[in-house]
Order: C-alpha cells, then sequence, then structure tokens
C-alpha cells in the first residue's frame, strides 16, 4: 500500500518546542492528578503558619518577631521538599513503560527530562506565593521590600531546578516511586531540620552547631534572609549560584547517561 503525503512533512520539532510540550504535559498531569498539588498547598500552611504561633512566643518572645526570621526559611523547606516530584514522576514513567516510547521519537532526547522540570517550576512557584502570600497576611514585612523578595523567590527557584537534578537521577535509579519518596525523605528531613530554618544556631551544643553551621541548606536559608532584609553579599548569592551550577554540571550528565541507557 502506497501512502502518499498531502503536503510537505512536518518539520521536526525543536529543542525548545519540545521541551515546552513535555512541561506542558506536566502540568496537565497535575491537572488530572489534583492530589499531586497536597504537599506544595500544605507544607506552606504547615510550617508558616502552624510553626509561627506554636514556637513564635517561646523562641522569640511575639510571633511577629518569629515570623521574619522563620519565613524565609520555610520559604526554603518548602521549595526543596517539593523537588522530589521530578524524580517521581520520572521513575513513574520508567515503571510504566512510558519512558521507552519517548526515547523513540525523533526529538530531542532531553526535552522529556528538561520540560518535566519546568513543568515543576509551576509547583514551586505555587508553594513560594502561598508561603510569601500566607506570610504578608501574617504581618511578615521584610526590610528589603518586594525587590528583596522577588530576588529571594527567583534564587530559591534557581536552585530548586538544580536540585532537581539529583532526583531525576536517583529517579532513573531507584525501582519504584516509593523508594525514590523513602531516600528523599531520609535525606531532606534531616538537612532542612538540622538546619538555621527554626532557631540560631547559636543556642544549640556545641557539635550539633558545627553541623548546622556547615550545612548547605544554612547557606541556603542565610541568603535568603539577606536577600529579604536587603544586607545580601554578591558573595552570598554567588555562592549560591555556583552550588547550583554544580549540581547541574555533576548530575544532568548522569541522568542523562542513566536515561539513555536504561534498557
Amino acid at each position: 500500500m502506497t501512502v502518499v503525503l498531502s503536503g510537505a512533512r512536518p518539520p521536526r520539532a525543536s529543542a525548545v518546542s519540545a521541551s515546552l510540550a513535555f512541561g506542558w504535559r506536566s502540568l496537565l498531569k497535575i491537572r488530572h492528578l489534583p492530589e499531586q498539588l497536597a504537599d506544595a498547598i500544605l507544607l506552606p500552611v504547615l510550617f508558616t503558619v502552624l510553626f509561627t504561633y506554636l514556637f513564635g512566643g517561646a523562641f522569640a518572645g511575639s510571633t511577629s518577631r518569629y515570623l521574619n526570621f522563620l519565613l524565609p526559611g520555610t520559604l526554603v523547606m518548602t521549595v526543596l521538599l517539593v523537588t522530589v516530584y521530578s524524580g517521581l514522576g520520572l521513575n513513574t514513567d520508567l515503571t510504566r513503560g512510558v519512558l521507552d516510547r519517548f526515547r523513540a521519537l525523533p526529538i530531542w532526547q532531553p526535552a522529556l527530562i528538561v520540560g518535566g522540570l519546568l513543568g515543576d517550576a509551576g509547583r514551586y512557584l505555587l508553594s513560594a506565593g502561598l508561603v510569601i502570600g500566607l506570610g504578608l497576611a501574617m504581618g511578615f514585612r521584610p526590610d528589603g521590600g518586594v525587590v528583596g523578595v522577588l530576588l529571594a523567590v527567583a534564587l530559591i527557584l534557581v536552585f530548586a531546578f538544580s536540585l532537581s537534578w539529583v532526583w531525576t537521577t536517583l529517579g532513573l535509579l531507584l525501582r519504584s516511586p516509593q523508594s525514590v519518596t523513602m531516600v528523599s525523605f531520609l535525606v531532606q528531613f534531616p538537612l532542612t531540620f538540622a538546619s538555621n530554618v527554626f532557631v540560631d544556631p547559636a543556642t544549640m551544643p556545641g557539635w550539633l552547631q558545627a553541623f548546622v553551621d556547615a550545612n548547605p541548606v544554612s547557606h541556603l536559608v542565610s541568603t535568603e534572609r539577606a536577600l529579604m532584609q536587603g544586607t545580601a553579599s554578591a558573595g552570598q548569592v554567588g555562592g549560591v549560584l555556583v552550588a547550583a551550577a554544580a549540581l547541574v554540571a555533576v548530575f544532568a550528565p548522569i541522568t542523562m547517561y542513566l536515561y539513555r541507557r536504561k534498557p
């Protein structure tokens, strides 16, 4: 049987258009599975509202004073915990056999992963917006003003994008979505809770203070606080950007290698 083309062959999708298509697919998955937004919505409420009113009086003498200290930390904590969905989505596609179909398409191969990460950025932005919105409603008034808050949100989005490559690597290495969730829990919870998110490390025992001071999450939170207060230095911001670039430089090639070689 002869197949007759009625017109010119459609051009091959560019890297940008293919990535945007997969990003839209990621957003559509949220539309059909709205429960995936539970963490993005509940974590900001839990960490920002509950922790402020539970510990504000004990830790800082007033909830308003504690909120100014806490909110940049809950912003970091909330967004970082949500980044695991990048690995979960990829692992789900892998276990269901969808990955094989996409790898057979004549498209720019990294588009599936890059597009998925771009789609997940919407989830990060939602969490960040909820943290900031709740904080403003509760009386958060940063000295850095609107510019400082926007810069802080932009920085955490950049870092979250880079951290997501760690979970895509694990999503291709581990056997099930449950394994990805468990590993992320074991890694992220000690790093986020044993940091300067909730209290000043100066109040901690010496051995714990040494760990908190060396914790990369603490450095990220300190930079977020400095941006929101208008006191951030180029060195602080540059350090976070260098760390983000290092994560991408290490884990993006590993992810793509596993993606191409996965049977």
